[in-house]
């Protein structure tokens, strides 16, 4: 049997099936179809433009790659095992298709830069898209924060009742936090933006290729300053992957509270039967599966970046095989948060606060007792360690009594702290609370609105850009 003629002479025999199972990445790098043809025209352009191939030789090689790009789009395409690549495989079939033409179209370029420029373009693809998506999810978070800016609910520290705060207030945590994700994403994007195509196997080529006419033509800021490097940087995945990561922590996060809060026991939100199942055996279950699958999917994320952290960790320069285990991870995780972040989009629209559950759980565990140190320090004159003494004899004094603070007399509280007056009552209740807190990022309706309306204003002026 011949060898691989697409690698030629200097092998005689072909592989050995076990190594033909193990060396073959078609199975999954054939995703990236779109970007390896877009980095051939662009490459095959420049050569023509630069003299190193015909003007007719690269016309018919750009002809040909478009029909490539037609059969894959169409579901005509056999991709084979033994051409190892989506790279082989693709100029294999232009062969076909345009004859020995196609065989100048690897001229001045190596596969280690054609893959890096292909992993940079999908990468940078799949950035831009996550981007949007991102920025649905934070339109739809704070349109629902609007709509329940005054609806309060208890906000927790140690998954204990802390203080009141609004559920308004608490959604647009999570577009903050997304913010931080989509910047995370874009200063990752910058730093990619560089095109490795031209570096060739490790050291440049020796033909007068123009690198900053195919960086241009491929959407790049400037072509990869060192070649040894071009061909064996995968920072860009990893920084991806890293975002990636804090992101699908942040999305889990949400989702373990929904979870939290759609049990019977907290009772805070309801979720449509469009994002929950049913049990086989428990007809009176619904079970939040979207957002538990959102919270394990979290763990494939996160795995894909310490699985390709521990692949790149020992490599010399250059480019390795190892570096063919970059692409499973990053496809799967940045596939997994896309969706992740389309289920929880919907679950954000569908969920409906039980505004009145919230308000009874915001005062249990004595909420209010911040409010009533506060109160002590601000009318009194206090100093707040006093403060805080009285309010837990206080609050000690209405546990006895099983009774919320509100509830308690002025004469009980007067036996703690004399100068207590009615006018300490102001400042007790839940909504009475949060309508205080109006330092700036606080929880007061009022504060909540504006900060709605801004980033609402702010994604309506990014979709017009």
């Amino acid at each position: 049997m011949s060898s691989n003629s697409m690698w030629g002479g200097r092998f005689q025999s072909a592989p050995a099936a076990i190594m033909e199972e193990i060396n073959a990445s078609i199975g999954f790098d054939k995703a990236l179809w779109r970007q390896d043809i877009q980095g051939s025209k662009a490459h095959v352009a420049m050569l023509a433009k630069q003299g190193i191939v015909t003007e007719a030789d690269a016309k018919a090689i750009s002809q040909g790659l478009d029909q490539v790009a037609q059969e894959i789009e169409k579901g005509d395409f056999t991709f084979s095992r033994s051409l190892e690549d989506i790279h082989m495989n693709v100029e294999s079939r232009l062969a076909k298709l345009i004859g020995a033409a196609a065989g100048r179209l690897h001229t001045a370029r190596s596969r280690n830069d054609q893959v890096a420029t292909d992993m940079r373009l999908y990468v940078r693809d799949t950035v831009d898209a996550l981007d949007l998506q991102l920025a649905d999810l934070q339109q739809a978070l704070a349109e629902k924060a609007l709509d329940h800016a005054d609806a309060v609910m208890p906000g927790f520290t140690h998954l204990q009742s802390a203080q009141p705060v609004t559920f308004g207030h608490h959604l647009m945590a999570y577009v903050e936090m997304l913010g931080r994700d989509r910047s995370r994403f874009k200063d990752a994007r910058r730093r990619m933006n560089e095109c490795p195509l031209g570096a060739a196997a490790l050291a440049g080529t020796s033909f007068p290729i123009d690198r900053e006419a195919t960086a241009k033509a491929l959407g790049f800021d400037r072509p990869t300053a060192n070649s040894l490097d071009s061909v064996s940087d995968r920072d860009f995945a990893l920084e991806s992957l890293s975002a990636a990561s804090i992101c699908a922590m942040h999305l889990s996060r949400f989702a373990e509270e929904i979870v939290i809060w759609t049990t019977p026991q907290f009772a805070l939100v309801n979720l449509s039967d469009a994002f929950t199942t049913g049990s086989s055996i428990m007809p009176q279950k619904r079970n939040p599966d979207a957002a538990e699958l959102v919270r394990a999917k979290s763990g494939r994320i996160i795995g894909a970046l310490t699985g390709l952290l521990i692949v790149m960790k020992g490599l010399p320069l250059s480019y390795a095989k190892d570096m063919q285990e970059d692409k499973e991870g990053v496809f799967d995780a940045l596939t997994s948060l896309s969706l992740c972040i389309a289920a929880m989009a919907g679950m954000v629209r569908d969920m409906q606060p039980n505004t009145q559950t919230m308000k009874k759980a915001a005062g249990t565990g004595y909420a209010t007792a911040t409010d009533l140190a506060d109160w002590l320090v601000r009318t009194l004159k206090m100093p707040f360690r006093d403060a805080h003494h009285v309010t837990g004899k206080i609050v000690g004094l209405a546990a006895a009594q099983k009774k919320d603070l509100e509830k308690l007399s002025l004469a009980d509280m007067q036996s703690v702290e004399p100068k207590i007056t009615e006018a300490v009552f102001e400042v007790l209740g839940v909504t009475k609370s949060v309508k205080s807190r109006t330092s700036y990022g606080g929880t007061a309706p009022t504060n909540v609105k504006a900060q709605a309306k801004r980033w609402l204003k702010q994604l309506a002026k990014e979709k017009q850009a």
